[in-house]
Order: C-alpha cells, then sequence, then structure tokens
C-alpha cells in the first residue's frame, strides 16, 4: 500500500506536468483525449483541472497574393495594411473535470467533461492578409464515460478498457472577401458559422505491476462523424458589384445563405508507459499518433442544393471552403518524477510536437519543457500546479498545390521561432 500511495502521487504530478506540455500540439488539438483518472487506485475519485495556454505566434513579410481590384477578379488589394509583426494567436483555457469509481477489485469506471479541441487566430482585419484572415475561432465540448475491468497475468494485472463519448464542436471565420469598399457599400467582411456533433468510442489494454510503479497502456480513440455540419454564410456586407448575367456575378454575395457540409474530428491512438527506477523516482513517456491527415478541404454548400447536387471541393454548388490540408500528428513525452516526502513531489518532462502544417498555415514543430509539483495536502486531498514553457519553429505559409488545386493564394507569410507557455493548476479529491 505504501507504494500504490507514492506511485499515486507522482503519477498526479506527472499528468499535471504532461497537461501543461501538451496543451499545444497539432491540429486542432486542446486538450485531446485523457483517462489516467482512471487508475487512480482510490475507490473514489474527483478531480478539476484548468490549463491557461498562451502561444506568441507573430507573421512577418505578409503579402497579399491577389492584389487586383475587384472588377479585375482580385479582392481588392491589401498591399498598404501592415506587413510585419502581425500577432497571430491568442491565448486560451483547457478546463477538465473527472469523476472515478471503483465497484469491487476488478471494475473502474469514470466519466468527464473536457474540450479536446479548439482553434483561435485573431490576427484581425488590419493587416495585408486579411483576405485570407481576421479572426477564426473553434471550440468543442466532451462528455465521455470509459470503463476498465483488470484481473491477474503473471506478476501483475491486465485491464482492458472500453467506453464512449459525445461531441459538439462549433465555431466560425471571418476574412476580408472585398477589400477597400467605400463605406457606404459596406465592410467587404463575411463570415462562415459552423456547428456540428456525433459519437466516438474508445478502446485499449494496460498492464501494471505496482510492486515495481508499472504501466503500459495503449488506448486508441476512434474517429468522431459530425454528420451534417451545418450552419451559415452570412455576407451581407460584401455587395455584387456587377449585374446579374456578367459571369463574375455572385447571387451568395449580399445575404446570408444557410450552408451544410461535412467533417470527422480525427482518430488517435496513444501508448504510454511509467516505471519505478529507483526508490521515490519515476520514468515516464508517451507516443501519441492523430490521424489529422484527413482534415484537408472541407467544402460547404447552400442547403438548397443538398440532394440534388454532391458537395465537394471545386464542386458546382461549393459556396466556401476551409482549407487546412494537415498531415498526421506525432507527439513524442518523456521525463522522470521524485517524490521527495510524504506531501511533496515534482517532475520533468520534454515534449516533441510533429507540426501538422504542410506548406500552408503556422503549425509547425513545437518543442517543449516541463516542470510540474504536487502537494498532498491531506490523505485525500492533493493540489498540482504545472508551468510548461516550448518553441513553435519558424517557417512560411504559401501556395500549396493538391490534387490540381491550388490552395494558400489569397496571402503568404513567414514565421521566426516563436515562444509557447502554459500553467496548470488542478485539485483532486480521493477516497
Amino acid at each position: 500500500m505504501a507504494h500504490n500511495k507514492i506511485t499515486a502521487a507522482l503519477t498526479a504530478t506527472v499528468a499535471a506536468t504532461l497537461l501543461a506540455s501538451s496543451a499545444h500540439a497539432g491540429g486542432l488539438e486542446r486538450g485531446g483525449y485523457n483517462i489516467d483518472l482512471l487508475f487512480d487506485p482510490s475507490t473514489y475519485a474527483a478531480e478539476s483541472a484548468v490549463t491557461y495556454v498562451n502561444p506568441q505566434r507573430e507573421l512577418n513579410n505578409v503579402r497579399d497574393t491577389i492584389p487586383l481590384d475587384p472588377a479585375a477578379g482580385g479582392d481588392g488589394n491589401l498591399s498598404g495594411r501592415p506587413s510585419s509583426g502581425i500577432e497571430d494567436t491568442e491565448g486560451y483555457w483547457v478546463p477538465r473535470i473527472g469523476i472515478k469509481a471503483g465497484f469491487g477489485d476488478a471494475i473502474d469506471c469514470m466519466a468527464d467533461y473536457s474540450q479536446p479541441w479548439g482553434a483561435h487566430s485573431n490576427p484581425g482585419i488590419n493587416w495585408a492578409g486579411a483576405n485570407d484572415n481576421i479572426e477564426t475561432k473553434i471550440e468543442s465540448d466532451n462528455y465521455a464515460a470509459t470503463c476498465s475491468y483488470k484481473f491477474d497475468v503473471g506478476q501483475g494485472q491486465l485491464r482492458i478498457i472500453g467506453g464512449g463519448f459525445y461531441q459538439e464542436v462549433e465555431g466560425f471565420k471571418d476574412r476580408m472577401v472585398l477589400g477597400n469598399l467605400p463605406a457606404f457599400l459596406g465592410t467587404g467582411v463575411g463570415r462562415l458559422e459552423l456547428e456540428g456533433d456525433g459519437f466516438g468510442w474508445r478502446t485499449g489494454l494496460a498492464y501494471e505491476i505496482p510492486e515495481y510503479a508499472l504501466r503500459v497502456s495503449l488506448v486508441y480513440n476512434s474517429a468522431v462523424d459530425l454528420g451534417d455540419v451545418t450552419g451559415t454564410l452570412d455576407l451581407r456586407q460584401v455587395p455584387n458589384l456587377v449585374a446579374p448575367g456578367d459571369p463574375r456575378f455572385n447571387p451568395l454575395l449580399g445575404r446570408v445563405t444557410d450552408v451544410f457540409g461535412t467533417a470527422e474530428m480525427p482518430d488517435s491512438l496513444e501508448l504510454k508507459f511509467q516505471s519505478g527506477i529507483a526508490p521515490d523516482w519515476l520514468a515516464f513517456g508517451s507516443v501519441k499518433w492523430t490521424d489529422w491527415s484527413q482534415l484537408q478541404s472541407l467544402p460547404f454548400c447552400p442547403t438548397s442544393t443538398k440532394g440534388v447536387v454532391a458537395c465537394t471541393t471545386s464542386g458546382a454548388t461549393e459556396a466556401t471552403s476551409l482549407d487546412l490540408l494537415y498531415r498526421d500528428g506525432w507527439t513524442v513525452s518523456g521525463g522522470v518524477g521524485h517524490k521527495f516526502n510524504d506531501k511533496w513531489s515534482g517532475a520533468a518532462s520534454v515534449t516533441w510536437d510533429r507540426g501538422t502544417s504542410d506548406g500552408l498555415g503556422t503549425q509547425t514543430d513545437t518543442w517543449t519543457l516541463g516542470l510540474g509539483a504536487s502537494f498532498a495536502a491531506t490523505e485525500n486531498i492533493e493540489f498540482r500546479l504545472a508551468g510548461a514553457v516550448g518553441i513553435l519553429t519558424s517557417g512560411s505559409s504559401g501556395v500549396v498545390v493538391k490534387d490540381g488545386r491550388a490552395f494558400g493564394r489569397r496571402a503568404s507569410y513567414d514565421f521566426d521561432n516563436d515562444l509557447v507557455t502554459a500553467i496548470s493548476t488542478s485539485v483532486k479529491i480521493k477516497f
């Protein structure tokens, strides 16, 4: 039992450290999925955690790559707007709440709320790339239930894991559709608002030898089919500057149009391991793959065309699209934890996250150092604090040709190595 207490204290610290370190992974990942509470040795446990992440990505050498006037087929010349030192990212909060209960010696179950996905880019309207993005924000809510059944195998116990979750995703994107318009004609800004929901499931295995503080787990989380992603395309501030009958006439301009499309949030596979390496010392690590490459160009079409013509990229009915062109994400972490005494334990980790951008966007590789501490105020209450600092590596974004179509044509830009910081606090009650 004493060794189990050591393991629990160190594991709690490790969890807080990794949460702070990985809350700015690639793709649309925020908190991701986490079922560490399921392994808590207490019969009952509840925890609440919140992480604040502050990425500081700046864009430089921004170029409006289609600076023609609308009458010439462009979107308005934005080249005279600021082109360097553009603050692209916004800080954000990542909450998590979970409850775990044990039923006898073999069954454990947990329920949790989290926000696995999200993004917030807000360079504003006064920059040379406003025709590509003014503000983009995506949020999610995830409600999950997970159980496990464990039994003796060899020196330890094998745990079979299964569960399901319900997910809601919503967001919007503003961009300059027509720039430099006279005020009486409108702002020229269009907005796409979307929402969708769906169900997913998870399964996995874990093997534990408490005597050595050893645990190895492999958990797969399924993709979440959001079904019909619905919303509106608001172009009321974008007037038609040509008369009906002209080939350039767009009947969607100057109005709000209901739109629909399809999307799936990605599946993932994560391997985690930990082991005691000396009295009161724990080594840990993880490797996670996330199928972000399934999010390429997501077309959205007027709802009035649903069932008549398929909504496809570059299709006859496409009203707009979200062009992500992600590649698969890989996140690798490793570190050590130490129990100093019955009250205090600490952990340190290094995390590498492979960027999901492949020539379009700012998601390059990230390197993060995380530090955390846990304080056992009583036998039943633990407080944890963790922080992380990381480097967002440099790169550029511009035109990418895929499947014969050019993406990223509206603006191109460069970015240097930038800083990301995070702080995470949590409290656990167990009995």
